[in-house]
């Protein structure tokens, strides 16, 4: 019965979210227009539930670089109005749209000259009527029993401002190092402030074959340390080539009889690098620059000296220094 319940909330949260994407159009765009072309900021306001949705997505917007600002209803009318200015955008966050601490603010807004957007699951709601932008996040149904705590509503809302802190990433063309900038604590904050060497596999740990070897050896030594790639190195261990799963699979769609090749056939010659002292979010830069999940680590003549995956750097389990 407890597990019954449990996947139920679930079922019904999800289903809330996906029925918001069918909502997504011009209004969202222009939405996110208007919030890329603010000379100020993202003023957001709630009460309730509703406040600590706002405050998560104020959180989001200003750590990919939308500046923001949470503001309460009720503090509001009692002098905090003043930070607001006709620079700003006001998103103002109500499922009823009748919430009278927030409404009671839309003319003293509309007179200080900002835009005004409502997320509400009302859209014939005061907050709605009063808003320039409306985008519905309304649900079918809360999972709560009673149908009384903000549950779906609440999801539907928050994702709703995931939604737009995401696209606003990819239209400022947010990148890991800005991110860097604005998380210096943490353990991602640790990792993107570290330098390669900090952080990347080495001796046993880099999978590695000589160009003598043959197809089996490397498809071998891919699955040994499960990197998704094998570096090719000379009899100095220079680096001279590197094959990917992506190679492996490449080939096999070509038809090819995989392990009669050459390596030379499968691996990409002189695959991207960088060197031990490079700082982690160039790194990471690299990766997402070439969309790829493995670098090479070199000396300045091209000798192995570890392999940084992109894990690493965001994090799966514990943080890992030199391999261990």
């Amino acid at each position: 019965m407890i597990k019954d319940d449990a996947i139920e909330v679930l079922k019904l949260e999800a289903e809330g979210i996906l029925k918001l994407a069918n909502r997504i159009d011009d209004r969202f765009v222009e939405m996110v227009d208007i919030i890329y072309n603010a000379k100020g900021r993202v003023i957001v306001a709630g009460i309730g539930k509703s406040g600590i949705v706002a405050r998560k997505i104020v959180a989001t917007l200003n750590s990919t670089g939308t500046r923001s600002l949470f503001l309460h209803p009720v503090e509001a009318v009692h002098g905090d109005l003043g930070i607001v200015s006709a620079d700003d955008v006001f998103l103002a966050l109500s499922n009823s749209g009748e919430t009278d601490e927030l409404n009671i603010l839309l003319p003293s807004i509309r007179h200080i000259g900002c835009s005004i957007i409502g997320f509400t699951g009302n859209t014939e709601s005061t907050l709605a009527r009063g808003s320039d932008i409306v985008i519905d996040i309304g649900v079918d149904r809360e999972a709560c029993p009673l149908g009384l705590a903000p549950t779906t509503s609440t999801t539907a809302l928050l994702a709703m401002g995931d939604a737009l802190a995401v696209v606003l990433i990819k239209k400022r063309d947010f990148r890991p190092s800005d991110f860097r900038k604005y998380h210096p604590g943490g353990t991602l904050g640790q990792r993107l402030t570290s330098r390669v060497k900090d952080i990347m596999m080495t001796g046993n740990a880099v999978p590695k074959i000589t160009q003598a070897s043959d197809m089996a050896t490397a498809i071998d030594e891919i699955e040994r340390l499960q990197l998704g790639a094998t570096l090719v190195v000379d009899q100095t261990d220079t680096l001279v080539g590197i094959i990917t799963d992506g190679d492996v699979r490449r080939a096999v769609a070509r038809r090819e009889a995989i392990l009669n090749q050459p390596i030379a056939h499968v691996m990409t010659p002189n695959p991207r690098t960088v060197r031990p002292e490079t700082p982690t979010y160039d790194a990471l830069n690299v990766m997402e620059k070439f969309q790829i999940t493995v670098l090479p680590i070199t000396n300045p003549i091209g000798r192995v000296r570890g392999i940084l995956h992109l894990h690493d750097i965001l994090g799966k389990g514990e943080f890992k220094f030199n391999g261990r």
